[in-house]
């Protein structure tokens, strides 16, 4: 009974998410455009399904891997198997390596499964004609946020200022945007955003308060968030850094090639 209460009302407030999207866009249709919506059944069939598609998809976070993730930081912390005291003056991070371990991993994982990147992907791949692989821009992004949710996570842990590493994180983005291709750009900005969405957010907020809470000498409230930052910052990073090698990899077995075409020649 509880279960179903709570996809009612779970149903009903992604209704009301739902509702402006769809209000503006038939408003434009119809009194801007001034013309009936074109196959309006499958535009109707297709809201049905994004409703239940969502409100499946939030318990599912809610019941199953807000709960996982906020216990795996709380045990991954516990002074029983960190062996560092909770009334201790000062954190050696060097006990919090299975911390950094699972940061990255839930970085990864929770970024390789997040459906706006996956939309985004696909739809770069397919105006880029194949040249740009759906699958290799999710990587590039999910090993972003993985090296990300890493450093926010010893950033906790060590208590340092947030505004540095994030300010660094933008002063690298701003270099590498002199290097990177004028196409990539774009794409590698918006990769920063798409992240921080329905599956990440949940998972990085439980982590990052389950630490804050967890280590010794660490505010909720002051250490607890900015994981999701670092998921923004560092796939622009990632990205970039994805096409300036994957571009200089291109030039060097061009130049190889080239080369060894002279060779046989003479």
């Amino acid at each position: 009974m509880e279960m179903m209460t709570n996809l009612i009302n779970t149903a009903l407030a992604t209704f009301v998410d739902v509702l402006p999207i769809a209000a503006v866009l038939l408003g434009f249709q119809i009194l801007v455009l001034r013309q009936k919506p074109r196959h309006l059944s499958r535009i109707l069939i297709g809201l049905v399904y994004v409703l239940l598609g969502l409100t499946f998809f939030l318990v599912g976070l809610e019941k199953a891997l807000f709960p996982v993730g906020k216990a795996m930081a709380e045990q991954l912390t516990h002074p029983a198997f960190t062996g560092q005291p909770l009334d201790a003056l000062s954190v050696d991070w060097t006990k919090y390596m299975w911390v950094y371990a699972f940061a990255w991993m839930i970085g990864f994982a929770t970024t390789i499964a997040e459906p706006s990147l996956i939309a985004v992907s696909l739809k770069a791949e397919e105006i880029a004609g194949g040249s740009l692989s759906a699958l290799g821009l999710r990587l590039a992004v999910a090993l972003g946020v993985a090296f990300g949710v890493t450093i926010g996570s010893y950033r906790i842990v060590s208590g340092d200022s947030l505004g540095y590493y994030i300010m660094a994180g933008y002063v690298v983005v701003i270099v590498m945007t002199f290097f990177a291709s004028k196409m990539i750009v774009p794409l590698a900005y918006d990769s920063g955003g798409v992240t921080t969405s329905t599956v990440t957010v949940p998972v990085l907020a439980a982590l990052g308060l389950g630490l804050a809470v967890a280590v010794p000498g660490r505010s909720a409230l002051l250490d607890g968030f900015g994981l999701i930052a670092f998921a923004s910052v560092f796939p622009i990073i990632s990205v970039l850094g994805y096409d300036i090698l994957s571009t200089w990899y291109l030039r060097r077995k061009k130049s190889n090639s080239q080369k060894a075409k002279v060779e046989v020649e003479v």
